[in-house]
């Protein structure tokens, strides 16, 4: 029975250092991205169809949100620090699969789907769009091969 238990409480903790990586991956690439691209480039706001007051506070709300993003997954990772259950490959693979997902989701569904910004204004913004998805993939990947890895190395040592 103890060991239902144990395989059940690795399962958990295994999703939670997931979850909190990938909350932390999500919140710092939203940050960076809040920070380079719309303050100190001054390329894009987060909301681009209105005025310039409008963007200013649309980055306000986006900063609000990658922050939260950012604290919860601090969070989730100062429980799994607590009770001794922090596995740092793991996270990091989060941390990658969560900042993929964001730069991706952000490159097709706000860049090109919901059109509510663009990387950058210029004529051929196509170069812009190609190396702003590539990222994202590339590091989706990343973190996908991180978390394959690992757990075909459990599963192996099981």
């Amino acid at each position: 029975m103890k060991g239902s238990a144990d395989q059940t409480d690795r399962i958990s903790f295994s999703r939670r250092n997931i979850l909190s990586g990938f909350l932390f991956g999500l919140g710092m690439i939203a940050f960076l991205d809040e920070a380079v691209f719309h303050q100190l480039l001054n390329w894009h706001h987060f909301y681009d169809k209105s005025t310039t007051n409008v963007g200013l506070i649309s980055d306000g709300l986006f900063h609000a949100f990658s922050w939260f993003a950012t604290i919860g997954g601090l969070f989730l990772f100062a429980d799994l620090r607590r009770r001794h259950a922090v596995r740092l490959t793991r996270w990091w693979g989060g941390v990658l699969l969560g900042s993929g997902s964001f730069q991706l989701y952000d490159g097709i569904i706000q860049h090109k789907i919901m059109r509510i910004h663009q990387i950058r204004y210029v004529e051929n913004v196509l170069m812009y769009d190609i190396i702003w998805n590539l990222i994202a993939i590339v590091l989706i990947i990343a973190g996908t091969i991180v978390l394959f890895t690992l757990s075909a190395k459990e599963r192996r040592r099981d």
